[in-house]
């Protein structure tokens, strides 16, 4: 069973419900992971998959739900398959775009972290804030056309016997 399999065998039940248990053990140390990241201003975390799990003191299927968690940031994603102990990572850390996935994640417990106040302002941080949340919102362009109303289209014809005859 390789790491990553492992990590998603220990996180997620066969019928898709999550293991609370292993969750509840293992989002505080995810956090301290990027209370060190954001606090200290790293922009690469470098090491084996083994040497990473030592320095955080965590198992190293954990440092693959890491990495699987951060991957969506990474230019080019990891191949978490191919994750063992002794695989090097180089995880590149782009603060806007970590910032925006953890909005995007509704991952309020690490978009609100306070060390992020030593990389955004709280004004970017609102921004950032909201440019995610409106990239993420429909919107609706222009006047909803009647169907009794005249066809956009010029024919002369009511919607609903011209364009919107198959709608």
């Amino acid at each position: 069973m390789t790491l990553y399999e492992h990590w998603v065998s220990s996180a997620y039940y066969r019928d898709g419900r999550t293991n609370q248990v292993l969750w509840k053990d293992y989002l505080p140390k995810e956090q301290k992971i990027y209370e060190d990241i954001i606090g200290n201003k790293k922009t690469e975390l470098k090491g084996t998959v083994k040497e990473l799990a030592e320095e955080y003191k965590m198992p190293e299927y954990y440092i693959v739900g890491f990495a699987d968690g951060i991957n969506e940031t990474q230019d080019p994603e990891i191949d978490l398959e191919k994750l063992e102990e002794d695989t090097p990572l180089a995880i590149k850390i782009d603060f806007t775009r970590l910032y925006k996935k953890m909005v995007e994640y509704k991952a309020d417990h690490l978009y609100s972290l306070p060390q992020w106040e030593g990389i955004f302002t709280k004004e970017e941080q609102e921004a950032l804030y909201k440019e995610q949340k409106r990239s993420t919102t429909i919107v609706n362009e222009g006047p909803k056309i009647g169907r009794n109303d005249p066809c956009p289209c010029g024919s002369g014809k009511k919607y609903k016997k011209c364009c919107g005859a198959n709608k």
